[in-house]
């Protein structure tokens, strides 16, 4: 039987066609279920960090106001860089105290560490280190990430199902020659899909401020997967 390449439309307009046959359960051929995977990758083109300010003081109010001034610059640069608004999102505000301990004696409060932490999207990644080095330069001192992934990825999302469809294509040909038999048709398809991310490259929040350069970002490639389960009808 001759290989044919499915497209997404096909697939579907074979699966309606198979549930309005009007075939009785007794009435079919051998069945086969097929898992299949497919990969597509590319090139992400988004980044998302997580940077704040980490603030200390004796005083719980000082700790927090000292914190919302370095924290305003902060915001200032992360503006000053062409982030848009709906790419800062505030992820963590929190305020604790600290303790002194020592043996016999009940702990004692000896200051207050503030924090405020934001979620920040990248969308140019050839500005992504100068744009961590300008948020360093505002304050920063604490800087998670970055994870990159793709922006749009419906395209990439359909090359992984197209080779999914195609590996399973294959497969149940490969059996249905084996067994002297044909596929008749596509019985039924579900799908489970699978986002590959790189791994997170963690910066750390002391890393100086080269004037000269700005720091170094990879990107590497992101992979998209597709998991089907695809069972298919035989016949002599």
């Amino acid at each position: 039987m001759k290989l044919v390449k499915f497209s997404t439309i096909t697939v579907l307009t074979l699966l309606i066609a198979a549930c309005g046959n009007g075939q009785a359960p007794s009435e079919r051929g051998t069945l086969v279920s097929i898992a299949a995977h497919g990969e597509a990758s590319q090139i992400p083109d988004v980044a998302n960090i997580s940077v704040g300010v980490v603030t200390e003081a004796q005083d719980s109010k000082k700790a927090m106001s000292d914190n919302a001034e370095q924290m305003e610059s902060l915001m200032a640069a992360i503006k000053k860089a062409g982030i848009a608004k709906k790419d800062i999102q505030t992820s963590g505000i929190s305020l604790s105290p600290r303790y002194r301990y020592q043996q016999n004696q009940t702990p004692k409060i000896v200051g207050y560490t503030a924090r405020n932490t934001v979620s920040v999207k990248v969308r140019k990644l050839d500005k992504l280190g100068q744009v961590l080095d300008g948020l360093a330069a505002a304050g920063a001192n604490q800087i998670h990430g970055p994870s990159f992934e793709i922006g749009e990825p419906g395209p990439v999302k359909a090359e992984a199902r197209e080779k999914a469809l195609l590996d399973a294509q294959e497969r149940a040909t490969i059996y249905a020659k084996a067994l002297g038999m044909k596929v008749r048709r596509i019985v039924s398809i579900s799908e489970n899909g699978n986002g590959g991310m790189p791994r997170p490259m963690m910066l750390r929040s002391d890393m100086a401020v080269k004037e000269s350069a700005s720091t170094p970002i990879s990107p590497g490639e992101t992979t998209l997967s597709v998991n089907l389960e695809l069972v298919f009808e035989l016949e002599d």
